[in-house]
């Protein structure tokens, strides 16, 4: 008889994978925006914050859709560094686009931050798995 007889929970649906890295990463485009609107400009907490994100997460959407991200949304290359640049790069033309301030500080700031976020979960993830993996093999 096997010592360890407790079920193994099934790995779960790549659709659920998927709908969770996405809500991931519109908690942390909403996250970004909010932290900026709390640290340059006060008042109109959730539309203030919606009106920031609002590029940014149309911005991400654009890179899921284009690249197909759910066949491997935890992925850090291409998901990650996609969801991450499609999210800065969309997100600045967009505020161009409409008028919301673009600047160069900003751009290098959205790029930190987003990186931090997007890439980090996945990164955190990834070495998560890989700690796990590497236990069953011991």
């Amino acid at each position: 008889m096997p010592a360890n007889t407790s079920p193994v929970p099934p790995p779960p649906s790549n659709a659920r994978v998927a709908l969770l890295a996405a809500a991931g990463d519109a908690v942390l485009i909403l996250l970004f925006a909010a932290i900026g609107r709390d640290a340059h400009q006060r008042g109109e907490i959730i539309t203030g914050v919606v009106a920031t994100a609002w590029p940014f997460l149309a911005g991400a959407a654009v890179a899921w859709l284009a690249l197909r991200l759910w066949r491997g949304p935890l992925a850090l290359w291409p998901a990650g560094v996609a969801v991450w640049l499609g999210t800065v790069a969309v997100g600045m033309l967009l505020r161009a686009l409409t008028g919301q301030v673009v600047v160069l500080p900003f751009v290098i700031v959205a790029l930190l931050s987003l990186a931090v976020f997007l890439l980090g979960y996945r990164l955190l993830f990834a070495a998560t798995r890989r700690l796990r993996a590497g236990r069953r093999r011991s």
